[in-house]
């Protein structure tokens, strides 16, 4: 595939940050973009809402439609797959945008917030990929794109926040079970993940503030990483983690200065994101 003209995406999430960088990417080539997200109304400390992006997504060129509703609630899925069939005629790409984050160590983990992360991380993509399963059957060239990490068990990474880390490698499994699973349907499943941090609410809230956010990438690496994983084919392109960097690199993409959050950060200042080495 050379782009995403025509295509039809379902993405969880999407008002913000890194999913609605990936939605404007695919925007711009004319793609029929279709969030479910809960953000109706404006969160006081968060920009944007579903109705901001689905207006962003139609100025960038795409065609937006905007699906309030929960990923944790089976009936908000599987109305979410029906009006986007019904609106768009079926579902190319299914993405798992929507992640909660706590990195509280266990004992300080309250119960609701660890249900949340598995309701929303974890359950939330493998409902929803699974839901789209028999439009993504009908599509010519189908991908599941989940924004989580590789697999790396290691000590530093299990015992630094077990019940965040739990939630994103559920992600991982689930999506890469699904690759596997239906792989002769020749439906893509795959994983991706930064090498460093991103500068988004997320990061500016949780791991650091400001100083983090200045040594971050902007979303839109993720972005043009995302477009490269859904413009390959299908058949031949599934059932790995990939990162971020990596996608662009195999590319052709060397020079990755143009998305440092301030521009002139060298690449050796900028920050690691969690889960990787």
């Amino acid at each position: 595939m050379s782009n995403l003209a025509g295509k039809t995406i379902l993405m969880s999430g999407g008002s913000r940050g890194i999913g609605l960088a990936i939605a404007l990417r695919a925007a711009a080539d004319g793609a029929n973009i279709a969030m479910l997200a809960k953000t109706d109304t404006p969160h006081p400390k968060l920009e944007g809402t579903i109705h901001t992006a689905a207006q962003q997504i139609r100025d960038a060129g795409g065609t937006a439609l905007p699906i309030v509703g929960d990923v944790r609630d089976d009936g908000d899925i599987t109305e979410a797959v029906m009006k986007t069939q019904g609106e768009f005629g079926g579902i190319d790409i299914v993405i798992n945008n929507a992640s909660v984050i706590d990195l509280s160590p266990s004992l300080d983990l309250g119960a609701k917030k660890y249900d949340l992360m598995q309701d929303v991380n974890v359950r939330g993509t493998f409902m929803l990929s699974r839901a789209a399963i028999p439009q993504l059957r009908e599509a010519e060239n189908p991908h599941i794109l989940s924004l989580s990490p590789p697999l790396n068990p290691t000590p530093k990474w299990l015992g630094a926040h077990t019940g965040y880390t739990l939630a994103k490698f559920g992600m991982t499994m689930a999506t890469l079970g699904i690759a596997a699973e239906f792989a002769a349907d020749g439906i893509a499943a795959n994983t991706l993940w930064p090498r460093t941090t991103i500068a988004t609410a997320a990061v500016q809230n949780l791991l650091g503030g400001d100083k983090v956010m200045a040594a971050s990438r902007t979303p839109e690496i993720y972005a043009d990483a995302a477009y490269a994983v859904l413009t390959k084919t299908a058949a031949t392109y599934s059932g790995q983690s990939l990162i971020v960097e990596d996608v662009l690199e195999a590319d052709g993409v060397t020079d990755l200065s143009g998305y440092a959050a301030v521009p002139g950060t060298p690449d050796d200042r900028l920050f690691p994101d969690i889960f990787l080495g």
